[in-house]
């Protein structure tokens, strides 16, 4: 096959990408040249840690989010790969919220398995993405950081599986200018001792909020106030926290809030989101969408509609990951392989993103959230030979996930759930959540 795949990135979506490709070549498949493009040092996405913020010592923009102490938000078993169990890998059940580092290791654990490290170009940001009507080609102009030189390549398809959680939306509020203290997003968040004994204050209600918000507390902040633009979080907050309507103002470190109340605080961490990013691109390829389940613009959530030999991987918001990616990755992996087939007419392309978009504003609450998306991650494994698993019980982990998050916030992460690969039960973990101030992955695995 003489086919040249470029994929960007080679965090959970493009490592899915170089797996599917694998695992085809394995079972006898003449598969493409694949190529992946990363510009960090090494593989893992944003679930490598680096202390760095801002610059990385090229000038290049830090990819990472991912901060110290970082626990998974959500049950192990909602992400666990079908085709290569935790079990598999640690070689016992573990507890069902992993540090970073235990993630880590898993998601690496599978690509060393797989051997695909020889189609990475680390260190190799890509700095445009263009497409040829003439010859059907993309060029990728990519930047070889070490060596300082700029490259041009042509390719048959590209995948896009850069993320979407690593440009932060920075809004302005007044007075910034003249707080006394520390101003950050999420994304530069490193270390929640920083705030020991501090009064912090962080705007907004999503994940990262609520759990930067518990980091703090539980390494020893003296108070946290959430901002919110349109409703609390509502969970039962321990005695020193408490949330407020929208920051107003601040003046000095007296923060002004749409209620009429105030508060000293020391630090305000931005806690507002992240955009889809994607400057690398040429105009007419760019994804423009919210962040949605039902991404705009993509077939069947991959396929971008105005020129269907380009692919979007984990585009979407998600409840599922590392498993939708590789439904994904399947899926994108099969029309390029000529497996499968997809609409000629743009029309019909749209016709579906139409469809998903309006199935999903007719969802009532998060639980039909969850459904829908784990039944889309079905509808592409059936269309694949990606190894397909116990949906529901991924869609019930979920559920209970959410139950015992409402039951008590700080104690959530002490539950286990049931696999729904190898179907045990995780174990409980070895010290409760908020008293388990080592999260290296020796520690974790201590038994």
């Amino acid at each position: 096959m003489s086919k040249r795949v470029a994929v960007i990135g080679a965090g959970p979506s493009g490592l899915a990408q170089l797996r599917a490709f694998q695992s085809a070549k394995e079972k006898g498949a003449e598969i493409p040249e694949v190529v992946c493009f990363e510009k960090q040092e090494d593989w893992g996405g944003l679930w490598r840690y680096t202390w760095r913020t801002g610059l990385d010592e090229f000038g290049e923009p830090v990819h990472g989010s991912m901060y110290r102490y970082l626990w998974s938000n959500g049950p192990k078993e909602g992400l666990e790969f079908a085709d290569y169990y935790f079990e598999d890998h640690f070689g016992k059940p573990i507890a069902s919220y992993p540090p970073r580092a235990v993630l880590f290791d898993y998601i690496e654990g599978r690509v060393k398995k797989a051997g695909v490290r020889p189609w990475i170009r680390f260190r190799s940001p890509v700095r445009h993405v263009t497409h040829d009507d003439a010859s059907g080609m993309f060029t990728v102009t990519v930047h070889d950081l070490e060596k300082d030189h700029e490259y041009s390549e042509d390719f048959d398809h590209v995948v896009v599986a850069s993320g979407h959680f690593s440009t932060p939306n920075v809004p302005h509020f007044d007075g910034f200018e003249s707080f006394n203290g520390r101003v950050l997003h999420a994304h530069d968040f490193r270390d929640a001792m920083e705030f020991k004994d501090k009064d912090i204050l962080i705007i907004g209600t999503s994940y990262s909020a609520e759990d930067i918000g518990s980091q703090c507390w539980k390494y020893g902040c003296k108070s946290v106030t959430v901002s919110h633009r349109t409703a609390p979080m509502g969970y039962k907050w321990p005695d020193n926290w408490k949330e407020v309507p929208l920051l107003q103002k601040v003046e000095k470190n007296t923060a002004y809030f749409k209620d009429g109340t105030t508060a000293e605080v020391d630090a305000i961490i931005l806690c507002t989101g992240y955009l889809h990013h994607f400057p690398f691109m040429e105009e007419s390829l760019k994804l423009r969408t919210a962040n949605r389940l039902a991404a705009a613009n993509l077939y069947k959530g991959v396929v971008f509609c105005d020129n269907p030999k380009l692919f979007y991987l984990g585009m979407q918001d998600q409840w599922y990951t590392f498993n939708m990616f590789d439904a994904q990755a399947w899926y994108v992996r099969d029309i390029i392989l000529g497996r499968i087939d997809i609409p000629a007419d743009k029309a019909a392309l749209l016709a579906d993103v139409k469809a998903r978009e309006d199935a999903e504003d007719a969802l009532e609450d998060d639980y039909g959230c969850i459904r829908y998306q784990g039944a889309y991650t079905q509808e592409l494994i059936d269309e694949t030979d990606y190894p397909s698993f116990d949906i529901e019980a991924a869609n019930q982990a979920f559920f209970e996930w959410k139950k015992h998050k409402k039951e008590n916030i700080m104690t959530f992460r002490n539950h286990g759930y049931t696999s729904p690969m190898t179907g045990n039960k995780a174990p409980p973990h070895h010290t409760p959540w908020k008293d388990a101030l080592d999260d290296s992955l020796e520690s974790y695995l201590q038994t």
